[in-house]
C-alpha cells in the first residue's frame, strides 16, 4: 500500500524520499508496464512544473508509448527521431533546455519548452525512455538529470533479465 507522505521542502531531500518509495513501491514486482505506471505517478508527484512524465517502451526499435500522466502523446517514435528517439538510439540522456531548437523535435504538446530523456537500458539493449516535458525553459538541472537517472535504475533493476 502507498501512503503519501509530506513532500519536504528540500529539493534534495524530496528526491531521496522519492527514490525510496519507488524502491518499496517495485519491490517484488517485475511487470514492466505495471512499474513504469507507479513511476510515472510516483515522479509526477515530486517533481514541479513538469507538463508531461512518462515511458515510451522499445517495439523493434519504435518507442510505443507506454503509461504516463498528462495530456494524450504521440504514440510512436521510431528510434533516431526527436528528443526520445535520440536518446534511445544514442543510449545517452537527453536534456534539451529549448526543444523548439532541437533539430527534429517532435511536438507531442505545444507547452513543453523543455525536455528531459532517460533511456532505460538492461544488459546493453535499450527498453525504452522515461520522457519529462516542462513549459519551463531551462527547467532541468544536473540534479534532475542524476535524481531521474536514479529512478530509471530503479526500473532497471526491476526488469527480469
Amino acid at each position: 500500500m502507498f501512503t503519501q507522505m509530506e513532500k519536504p521542502k528540500n529539493r534534495i531531500e524530496a528526491y531521496d524520499l522519492m527514490i525510496a518509495q519507488a524502491q518499496a513501491l517495485l519491490e517484488g514486482e517485475s511487470d514492466l508496464i505495471a512499474n513504469c505506471a507507479n513511476l510515472a505517478s510516483l515522479a509526477k508527484l515530486y517533481l514541479d512544473n513538469i507538463n508531461w512524465i512518462g515511458f515510451y517502451i522499445n517495439k523493434d526499435n519504435t518507442l510505443v508509448l507506454g503509461p504516463f500522466q498528462g495530456l494524450p502523446a504521440c504514440v510512436r517514435i521510431p528510434f533516431g527521431k526527436g528528443v526520445c528517439g535520440k536518446a534511445a538510439a544514442t543510449q545517452t540522456i537527453q536534456c534539451i533546455d529549448n526543444v523548439h531548437l532541437f533539430e527534429g523535435h517532435i511536438a507531442c504538446d505545444s507547452a513543453s519548452n523543455s525536455e528531459l530523456v532517460v533511456p532505460i537500458i538492461k544488459n546493453g539493449l535499450v527498453i525504452g525512455v522515461l520522457d519529462i516535458d516542462s513549459p519551463v525553459f531551462n527547467r532541468f538541472d544536473t540534479t534532475d538529470i542524476t535524481y531521474m537517472k536514479k529512478l530509471v535504475e530503479v526500473l532497471e533493476t526491476s526488469i527480469d533479465n
